[in-house]
């Protein structure tokens, strides 16, 4: 039988009752995302994309994120009006997924977090 070899790691991130300041800049969401590949040790790929759009829906209005990183990508989306943030990070290369969870969940401010980690074969 051919061993399986794990292609890559996710982790997704759901956050509730964010701090809204922090989910509602531009500015913080990339200190975010740099100091997140810094502490998880993924190099950025590109610019960081952070559009504002979602307004035909309240729920779905607020800033979305994308960064791609060398070995696959971060994403984000972020819901003012639901106070909720849902973070993506996935990457071929390992990573600490516990101090990724523990930093997002403490710079969001979020009082309460779910999340799942999934290795993809």
């Amino acid at each position: 039988m051919k061993k399986q070899i794990t292609y890559g790691y996710e982790l997704i991130i759901n956050l509730y009752e964010c701090d809204l300041k922090t989910i509602s800049s531009r500015r913080k969401i990339k200190e975010y995302v740099d100091t997140l590949c810094r502490l998880i040790k993924m190099r950025q790929y590109g610019k960081t994309l952070i559009p504002y759009f979602g307004e035909k829906a309240p729920h779905t209005k607020g800033y979305s994120l994308v960064q791609l990183i060398e070995t696959s990508s971060i994403t984000g989306h972020f819901s003012e009006s639901l106070n909720s943030a849902y973070i993506n990070i996935f990457s071929c290369q390992y990573f600490n997924k516990e101090k990724a969870r523990k930093f997002t969940k403490d710079f969001f401010g979020a009082k309460r977090i779910k999340s799942y980690y999934i290795k993809r074969k």
